[in-house]
Parts: C-alpha cells; structure tokens; sequence
C-alpha cells in the first residue's frame, strides 16, 4: 500500500507545468490592459476633437503608437494563455490540440502584424 502513495517527493505529476508562470503572465498583462485603458479613458475625456481628426491626432504621437502596441501585445499573449490552456484541457486526441494550437499561434501573429501594420500607417 505504501507504494502506491502519490504524496511527497517523488509524486508524478503531469501535465505542462506552467502554472505559476501562466498565472502570473496572466495577471501582468492584466495590469498592462488595465493602465492601457486608464490612459485611453484619460484621452478620450479630456479630448474635445470627437472627430477622426482627434484621433489621428491622438495616434499620430510616437509614444502612444507605442503604448497601444505594447498593449496589444500583452492582449494577445493573455489571449494565447487563455485558449492554450482551453484546448490542454478540453481537446483530448494530440493531433487536434497540436493543431488548434498551431492555428492559434497564426492567428494571434497575424493580429499583431495586422494591428502594427494600421497603428504605423495612422
């Protein structure tokens, strides 16, 4: 009976072993969306152009192109944590997790090329 015991030291434990690491990642990009949107609501209230001049104008500054894309990215790399772990524990069968997963990736790095690509064209 004793060496059927899972508890201690030499436990096998499966799974990705991310979790501490996710959990954080998770709650810094948090953070990072949540400044993001302090800053837009910030903006937008103390604006009086509500027109796409204002905005252009707004997105015509270096430092904020580069605020909104940092944002972006924390968006994106929360939302890859989010659906990895979705399809880890949902999509049983290797091949098709491998490829949602995949699938993500492609789909997350075209956003952000999409979204650097309109941000640097404004």
């Amino acid at each position: 009976m004793a060496d059927n015991n899972n508890i201690g030291a030499k436990r096998l434990v499966v799974g990705a072993h991310y979790g501490l690491r996710d959990w954080l990642a998770q709650r810094l990009t948090a953070v990072v969306m949540a400044i993001y949107t302090v800053i837009l609501l910030v903006c937008f209230l103390t604006a009086s152009n509500f027109s796409y001049d204002g905005w252009a104008g707004l997105f015509s500054h270096q430092w904020f192109k580069l605020v909104t894309f940092v944002a972006l990215m924390s968006l994106f790399f929360h939302a890859w944590i989010g659906v990895r772990d979705i399809w880890m524990d949902y999509v049983k069968p290797v091949g098709i997790r491998l490829f949602l997963q995949v699938a993500t990736i492609l789909w997350l790095v075209a956003c952000a090329g999409y979204a650097a690509q309109i941000l640097w064209r404004v």
